[in-house]
């Protein structure tokens, strides 16, 4: 299994309960293929650095997992297929970025304990 990291961009349009139900709906379809998640990461809204679709923000989210390679063919299906998703980038992680990316989780699990 490699590990990936996918960020994906949501529409400014959508209620906070949409946002999550939406991000709660490519976690599914990620653990129902076999994925394990490591970490889910919810940015909020940012302003973008030039428009799509005539929009200038969006809810940035990002999900890191491990996964077998045909899960990602499945996932970027499911990410054109919903009107909600602007845009969206899945990465396969190296040996350094996995390095990185444990730091950058204890980081944040060490701001949240304080």
């Amino acid at each position: 299994m490699n590990q990936y990291e996918t960020v994906f961009i949501l529409t400014p349009v959508l209620s906070d309960e949409q946002m999550k139900e939406t991000v709660a709906k490519f976690k599914t379809l990620l653990t129902d293929k076999g994925a394990e998640i490591l970490n889910e990461e919810t940015w909020g809204l940012k302003k973008m650095a030039y428009a799509i679709q005539k929009k200038s923000t969006g809810f940035y989210c990002l999900i890191e997992f491990k996964a077998e390679p045909e899960v990602i063919k499945t996932l970027e299906t499911g990410y054109r297929r919903d009107e909600k998703v602007i845009r969206f980038m899945t990465v396969k992680l190296d040996k350094y970025a996995v390095q990185y990316a444990e730091k950058r989780r204890n980081k944040l699990a060490k701001k949240e304990e304080a």
